[in-house]
């Protein structure tokens, strides 16, 4: 798939499979990797790539547009309406990187950080 962005599964996360791709691409319009014209993969592109079933994909895509984030033009495909990119700040970044090169330095695998990252977030 030539795409702007390659759909990937976690079959172990316990996480839906149209979830993981809605989380994907809101990923990918934070990180600017898709900004808003761009086109998202065909279903039947993603189906072939991932062997999921055509409604899972349909889904995904529904959910995004009921978001506002992509539209879909019937016969031209699914494109991103609009990006999710925050200002850069620097200094957030650069300390972000120190936690994780500290954490990996530490032991912590990704799977760790992101428990450490996804408590500190739900904290009051």
């Amino acid at each position: 798939m030539s795409s702007l962005i390659d759909f990937t599964l976690d079959r172990k996360s316990g996480t839906a499979t149209y979830a993981q791709l809605v989380q994907q691409v809101e990923r990918a319009l934070r990180l600017g990797r898709l900004m808003p014209g761009d086109q998202l993969p065909t279903a039947r592109q993603v189906v072939g790539r991932l062997s999921i079933n055509p409604n899972t994909v349909l889904r995904a895509y529904r959910e995004l547009e009921a978001r506002g984030l992509v539209e879909a033009m019937p016969g031209l495909g699914t494109f991103v309406r609009r990006s999710l990119v925050a200002p850069e700040d620097p200094e957030l970044t650069a300390a972000l990187g120190a936690w994780v090169a500290a954490a990996r330095a530490a032991g912590l695998g990704d799977d760790d950080m992101r428990s450490l990252l996804e408590s500190a977030l739900s904290a009051p």
